[in-house]
């Protein structure tokens, strides 16, 4: 009998230490990182996401943060709630890889697909904001010179 206690507490601590590990979920974007940087940094700024910053580093375009669920529905997930993690890693001259490292925290929450979905909301509102390039027809001509007065004594 002790020797099947052992297994079955063996067993529960591997069943609650796997969904533990962060997995790493990789989104990559058609714009340069140093344009996606600062909507991940409104997302993690905004009281409304509940998220509390851990540790951010402008030159890596890295943060640690944690997720601030409200309720958990079961003790697991407020057990293995752990620090997530973002990363932006340049592919090239054109495209940015958002690289979230989040672990497990229950089933009623997808910390991952929440971040990535606000961080692309504010990506939208940065765009919407920002005045597009006129095209050459929106671009008035230029004022001919005017004619130069002709001087009537020569």
């Amino acid at each position: 009998m002790k020797k099947t206690g052992v297994v079955i507490v063996a067993l529960m601590a591997l069943g609650l230490a796997a969904p533990a590990r962060g997995e790493t979920y990789k989104t990559t974007y058609p714009m340069a990182c140093s344009e996606m940087w600062p909507a991940v940094k409104e997302v993690l700024s905004n009281a409304d996401n509940n998220y509390e910053v851990k540790k951010m580093d402008e030159a890596q375009m890295s943060a640690a943060y944690n997720v601030k669920h409200n309720i958990h529905v079961n003790i697991t997930g407020a057990i293995l709630q752990r620090t997530n993690k973002v990363k932006l890693v340049p592919k090239g001259d054109a495209s940015c890889e958002m690289q979230v490292v989040s672990n497990y925290s229950g089933p009623e929450h997808n910390d991952q697909g929440d971040f990535k979905a606000r961080v692309e909301k504010s990506l939208a509102k940065m765009k919407a904001a920002k005045p597009s390039e006129p095209t050459k027809a929106e671009v008035p001509a230029k004022p001919a010179e005017p004619a130069k007065p002709t001087n009537p004594g020569e």
